[in-house]
């Protein structure tokens, strides 16, 4: 027996397929869109459908964008020789926060993960290879997660590009700032150590 109108139900099925949406909050979305006024469930509708329609990745850096080439890749000010890799288009985000990073982005869609049957040919590696062999990049930032997806892909990568006599370099990380000590476990403190700078 159905509860809901069939309509709403998948609705919320297709909510529920979303990351991070679990049932009963794909059921308060669909809820939540059925109470709109009708011109604004039809300009949700249509923001998806030119979402869906007008962004695409753009060919230098594999980031997100709805002009020819992005931005970034677009503007002569940035340093086109230093390539920041990161894994999705929102850690580019996160990096053009900080406001320090001049040089440009590759981004990867994903990371090598067995577990969850992605290879290093589901992900944009050979755009980056192919972007560093035309000889205009002088170093490769590797900008992934730290964690063990993240630098298994650092890693592979990093072995693919060592011929091409690029510097690849790998994001610092360690104890974050503004935390203690007291918090950290053992690896970051170890990762803190090894990248220690002298001031």
């Amino acid at each position: 027996m159905l509860i809901f109108p069939a309509a709403l139900q998948n609705l919320a099925d297709q909510f529920a397929r979303l990351p991070g949406i679990g049932g009963k909050t794909a059921q308060r979305l669909a809820f939540h869109v059925l109470s709109l006024p009708l011109e604004e469930a039809e300009n949700f509708a249509s923001a998806i459908l030119q979402a869906k329609q007008e962004v695409h990745t753009c060919p230098e850096c594999q980031n997100l964008t709805d002009r020819e080439i992005c931005p970034i890749c677009d503007d002569d000010i940035r340093d086109h020789g230093v390539v920041c890799v990161v894994a999705e288009p929102k850690d580019v985000i996160a990096m053009e926060r900080s406001r320090e990073f001049r040089g440009v982005y590759h981004v990867l869609h994903g990371v090598i993960s067995p577990l969850n049957h992605v290879t290093q040919d589901d992900i944009k590696i050979k755009e980056l290879l192919r972007r560093v062999a035309s000889g205009d990049v002088r170093e490769v930032i590797m900008a992934t997660n730290p964690d063990t997806e993240g630098e298994a892909t650092a890693m592979y990568i990093s072995r693919l590009l060592r011929p091409m006599e690029v510097k690849v370099t790998r994001l610092a990380y360690g104890v974050p700032v503004g935390s203690q000590l007291e918090y950290a476990d053992e690896v970051t403190l170890s990762r803190a150590l090894e990248g220690r700078q002298e001031i």
